[in-house]
């Protein structure tokens, strides 16, 4: 699995480059059949070693091997933590200041790190974080394609439409949003190319490393890393002049004014909110809001049912289904 030139072996590369060689090689020896789909790594202070893969939790050995019996797994020690830290910050934590006020951090390859401990307040703001105790490392896995099969739906008399993607977690959407981007910039048989803005507030669609995207968003698309939607929409809207934008995980007050705003000012906003369909994400209040008063065109449902990534239904304004389950 590792020695494959293609980009899940470009992914596996990564993470093992940042893992100790410890924990490297209990995962280098997981089966590849779980390799492949290996979607999380938890690693707790004194605790055993967990992945996510598929849609299966599970322990892991000192010998690689599955199991669902805690006391069994590998723990990783206070010296691994260490270990892990300075082979994420390359000996200098200070130089991960700002990532560790954000609680994750960002690596090569787009891949994100959570992290917890001791919270570290000054005037009531998060300072950072010390004492760092847990790590969950999630693999960030580029699909491109992922996205062909929703395209034609996203296009009217070729205007592209104002979309929310609704998903409940772990089921695609920030993949899919990516591929939306992606193919929204360099054009595609529904559109020509258009200028794309993505607002990246947690480093996970473009996966920036110092500014520069690790995934390919297109050639046309401008990303603001780590910064808050509302105010990345507006800055974006001023300076960068873009067709579309595309925003991960809207949910606060000031997002549902900031997608009124790009709407009003002509630009086509595509962005997704958890749940697990529509009638749930209307009780919000905001995304309720939003809903009722016709913000969306497009309303794009995913789920598991049939493997990450499965479109569950697409509905139009009116919430008449435009289609019903496409697989993944």
């Amino acid at each position: 699995m590792l020695d494959k030139g293609d980009k899940e072996g470009s992914s596996m590369q990564e993470i093992m480059a940042i893992l100790p060689a410890s924990v490297r090689s209990i995962i280098t020896a997981l089966p590849s059949t779980v390799l492949e789909v290996l979607e999380e790594i938890r690693l707790r202070q004194n605790q055993p070693l967990e992945i996510r893969y598929g849609q299966q939790t599970s322990y892991v050995t000192p010998a690689g091997q599955i199991t669902s019996i805690a006391r069994q797994g590998w723990v990783f020690t206070q010296d691994h933590v260490v270990k892990l830290l300075n082979q994420v910050s390359q000996h200098s934590l200070y130089a991960l200041e700002e990532e560790l006020k954000r609680g994750y951090i960002t690596v090569v390859g787009g891949h994100r790190i959570g992290i917890a401990g001791k919270v570290v307040l000054e005037r009531g703001d998060v300072k950072g974080i010390r004492d760092v105790t847990s790590f969950n490392i999630r693999i960030a896995r580029e699909k491109k394609g992922v996205a062909q099969k929703v395209m034609p739906y996203l296009f009217e008399k070729g205007n592209l439409q104002n979309t929310l993607v609704i998903s409940p977690p772990m089921c695609g959407k920030t993949t899919l949003l990516r591929d939306i981007a992606r193919q929204v910039s360099y054009g595609s048989e529904w559109s020509s190319s258009r200028k794309v803005g993505i607002v990246d507030e947690r480093s996970e669609l473009a996966g920036c490393l110092q500014g520069v995207p690790q995934r390919d968003v297109g050639p046309r698309t401008d990303v603001l890393d780590a910064c808050p939607k509302a105010i990345g929409m507006m800055m974006l809207i001023r300076s960068m002049s873009p067709d579309a934008l595309i925003v991960d995980e809207i949910g606060r007050p000031e997002d549902g004014d900031a997608v009124w705003e790009a709407i009003h000012a002509g630009v086509a906003v595509i962005c997704s909110a958890h749940g697990s369909n529509v009638e749930e994400v209307a009780r919000r209040p905001m995304l309720g809001k939003l809903i009722r008063h016709g913000a969306f065109s497009r309303y794009i449902v995913l789920s598991r049912s049939r493997g990450v990534g499965t479109i569950q239904a697409i509905y139009d304004s009116s919430l008449n289904p435009v289609k019903r389950e496409l697989p993944a």
